[in-house]
């Protein structure tokens, strides 16, 4: 008979598993005695929880709202943490993923990517412009021949026109 774990029990685990001090599925397994394919799919279920009505709409959450719930959560019991996570419509998971990103982005060393970021996308967007007016006077020189090849063989017939060539 499998054994049923709390989702308390399984939000600790995946916090564990993610975040700066995270451990492996396997070093956790033999640490808690759950097997290491329990903990994965646990994990793997916390990144991909859909919402809990499908008739409801995804919230997309601003940083400003991120760090909100963040400093609400802090220091809360479990009991008015679950309380805060209901009443905002998230997981836990959501929670460590958000406070590992929180910390990643103020370790030093990091750098905003969105300004390189940016100025790259809109290089590269010149870029394919220049090339794509290049092809359209490609194109339009090619269709101009096509049409000017026609009106020749109009006017003046088909070079092949049972004549024999004359070798005079």
């Amino acid at each position: 008979m499998a054994q049923q774990y709390s989702m308390a029990f399984k939000s600790r685990m995946v916090r564990r598993l993610i975040g700066p001090d995270a451990v492996s599925a396997n070093a956790l397994a033999r640490e808690v005695g759950v097997g290491q394919t329990m903990l994965s799919r646990w994990l793997r279920e916390s990144r991909s929880v859909e919402p809990m009505s499908s008739s409801k709409k995804q919230h997309r959450w601003t940083g400003a709202e991120k760090l909100r719930v963040l400093l609400e959560a802090r220091g809360l019991s479990e009991t008015d943490l679950g309380a805060l996570l209901r009443r905002e419509g998230l997981h836990e998971a959501d929670l460590t993923a958000w406070q590992a990103a929180a910390e990643a982005a103020l370790s030093p060393g990091h750098h905003a990517p969105a300004a390189a970021e940016q100025q790259r996308d809109r290089r590269r967007i010149q870029e394919l412009e220049r090339e794509l007016r290049r092809k359209e006077a490609a194109l339009a020189e090619t269709a101009a021949l096509l049409v000017l090849k026609k009106k020749v063989q109009a006017i003046w017939g088909d070079a092949d026109d049972g004549t024999a060539p004359s070798s005079e």
